[in-house]
């Protein structure tokens, strides 16, 4: 009865519910929309970093974070492969060797961070297809495969040669010359700038390091429970010649840097958030000052008070409600037409300090469902309380002289 008689009272007064419903499908509106873009960009940060850097969870040799050379690497077992497949929550292990090497052609000189992995089992969790632009993946499993940004640098093309000097392990000579396989795209402007991958067995031929591996990227089967995964592996392995570590222990300025915006995003949110109250508030205000001798009559006929403040929180509950469909109705299409689509920020300011910092220039936005929820409940909680004035008036309202008034 309570229920029905608070849906009835909703479009007695359909200005005054539109007022209402529309105040708050504004708040969660542009709360959505800021909120998953937000999130999407860090997502994309952290994608393009952890798929083809660090992985969500490393297995290294012991100081190798710290030394980063390959004098700390580790040999590559069976066993010890085995016992990383054998945890529950892990889908798989991905051998990799990373050094540096001086890269030259002749003309020109550079830097490079030289990456063998298994092509293979990298490609089933890093899309190459999408981000190679000329060539091939190490076809017959040889050839060199260089960021768009070194190529570019030494102005080579496939099937030129590019030579790579440096220390391999144990301080033996590490030199070789490579043609050019293929030419890949990285999103991490960093990394496009210097990588160059190699098959796994090809490095590890060049620096001396037959059988050996620098790190084993452990793929969880879900990456939100990396966490959780990154200690179980711990309590297995021997930690006095292992060192388990996950992104966010590797990569601690990203983190920083994600809380930081974040954080500032939050604030602008909650500004939002405070303004929106009050014009809902004042909604409520006038519809409380409008019902006075209403409320005066259905009290004054043995209308219980707590029966009546019920019917109007639930009006109001109603009516956030509503805003709240209306809102997600509204929000979802471009939340999911930008996540598909990004915007593009290549050429312009903010792009150049996204490309400054080390991150792709575009801005998705994020389809996680727990935006909507989260943001949801707290629009709706908002209007409840809110609601609580409306309640206060009704306990404290004197049936004679509202009927007066």
């Amino acid at each position: 009865m309570i229920l029905k008689l608070a849906w009835r009272n909703i479009w007695r007064n359909k200005r005054r519910s539109l007022l209402t419903a529309g105040s708050v499908l504004f708040a969660l509106f542009f709360a959505l929309i800021m909120r998953s873009m937000q999130l999407g960009v860090y997502d994309n940060m952290v994608q393009n970093v952890v798929n083809i850097s660090t992985g969500y969870i490393q297995v290294h040799g012991k100081d190798f974070w710290d030394e980063k050379t390959l004098e700390y690497s580790m040999e590559q077992t069976d066993s010890l492969e085995h016992t990383l497949l054998a945890t529950e929550g892990v889908a798989d292990v991905v051998p990799r060797l990373e050094s540096f090497s001086l890269a030259s052609t002749g003309r020109a000189t550079k830097a490079a961070m030289i990456l063998g992995i298994d092509a293979e089992k990298e490609s089933r969790y890093f899309d190459f297809d999408e981000g190679l632009t000329k060539g091939q993946i190490f076809p017959d499993g040889n050839g060199i495969l260089l960021s768009e940004g070194l190529a570019e640098y030494f102005k080579l093309d496939i099937h030129d040669t590019l030579v790579l000097i440096g220390q391999g392990y144990h301080g033996i000579s590490a030199n070789g010359k490579y043609h050019v396989s293929g030419i890949l795209k990285l999103r991490s402007p960093e990394l496009n700038k210097q990588l160059a991958f190699l098959p796994l067995r090809e490095a590890q031929f060049l620096f001396g390091a037959q059988h050996r591996v620098t790190s084993l990227v452990v793929v969880p089967e879900d990456h939100d429970e990396f966490a959780g995964l990154t200690q179980e592996i711990r309590s297995e392995l021997d930690t006095t010649t292992y060192e388990v570590m996950n992104w966010r222990e590797m990569m601690p300025e990203l983190v920083q840097a994600i809380q930081a915006d974040s954080a500032g995003g939050l604030i602008m949110l909650f500004v939002l958030y405070l303004v929106i109250s009050f014009g809902i508030f004042g909604t409520i205000l006038m519809m409380t000052s409008e019902r006075q001798y209403e409320y005066g009559i259905l009290i004054s006929i043995g209308m219980k008070r707590g029966k009546l403040a019920l019917t109007v929180l639930l009006e109001t509950f109603f009516l956030s409600v509503l805003g709240v469909i209306g809102a997600c109705l509204l929000a979802l299409p471009p939340v999911f037409y930008y996540h598909a689509h990004p915007i593009n920020l290549a050429g312009e300011q903010m792009g150049n300090a996204y490309e400054e910092y080390g991150f792709e220039p575009v801005i998705p936005a994020s389809n996680d469902p727990s935006i909507i929820l989260t943001h949801s409940v707290i629009v709706v909680i908002i209007t409840l309380v809110l609601a609580l004035y409306a309640v206060w008036k009704i306990y404290r309202l004197q049936p004679v002289k509202a009927m007066h008034s």
